[in-house]
């Protein structure tokens, strides 16, 4: 799957449904707005639930993932507004919801920082220059680590956790250009198509 990844950069379209695509998206938003599946700029947790499913995770992780991040995130990307029940997320506010304890990738405003993405590799990566096993990916989330920052090393944790258990190899390992295409937005979209196909494949044998 990831030797096959692609980067996408931004373009104005719609998706298969005819809906619009939003065009002027930091890379942390385009992360994000995967998840948002009618691109109205809020992500619910239902959404959060059918994107989890659309990349291949189990019913068990998709569920635990809508309610925990729509819950965590809902209030801290809507500031100024009473807290709903219905857990939305604001896209264009997810910068306010960024985390301690983290790579440092993204910056305050949800902007890529190329150095930081190298960094990762450059200390982590040991037996492989472009890959990382689950000890240098444990390695790497000890080291971010900021003192009693639990709630960041929880995150932290499970986000990379998902991201290996979901993306790893046939060898366990976690390549470089997988982890960048969480980055820049692009891994989902092709995980889903992928999958899409993979599934399309089976039903024309049946």
């Amino acid at each position: 799957m990831a030797s096959s990844l692609q980067f996408i950069d931004s373009q104005e379209g719609v998706d298969d449904a005819g809906r619009p695509i939003p065009t002027d998206q930091n890379v942390l938003q385009k992360h994000v707005a995967f998840f948002d599946r009618n691109h109205d700029g809020l992500v619910y947790p239902w959404e959060t639930f059918e994107g989890f499913r659309a990349i291949g995770a189990g019913y068990l992780l998709s569920m635990a993932g809508a309610f925990f991040i729509n819950l965590a995130l809902s209030r801290k990307t809507r500031p100024g507004k009473y807290p709903s029940l219905l857990f939305p997320i604001e896209v264009k506010n997810i910068h306010m919801a960024k985390h301690g304890s983290d790579s440092g990738v993204y910056d305050s405003e949800g902007r890529f920082v190329p150095s930081k993405f190298e960094e990762i590799f450059s200390r982590f990566a040991r037996s492989n220059t472009n890959a990382l096993t689950s000890d240098e990916l444990m390695a790497m989330l000890q080291a971010n680590r900021e003192p009693q920052d639990y709630r960041g090393w929880i995150a932290s944790w499970t986000e990379w956790m998902t991201l290996y258990n979901l993306c790893k190899d046939n060898h366990g390992l976690l390549r470089k250009e997988t982890v960048r295409g969480v980055y820049d937005g692009s891994l989902f979209e092709h995980m889903e198509k992928e999958r899409a196909g993979a599934a399309a494949k089976k039903k024309a044998w049946m």
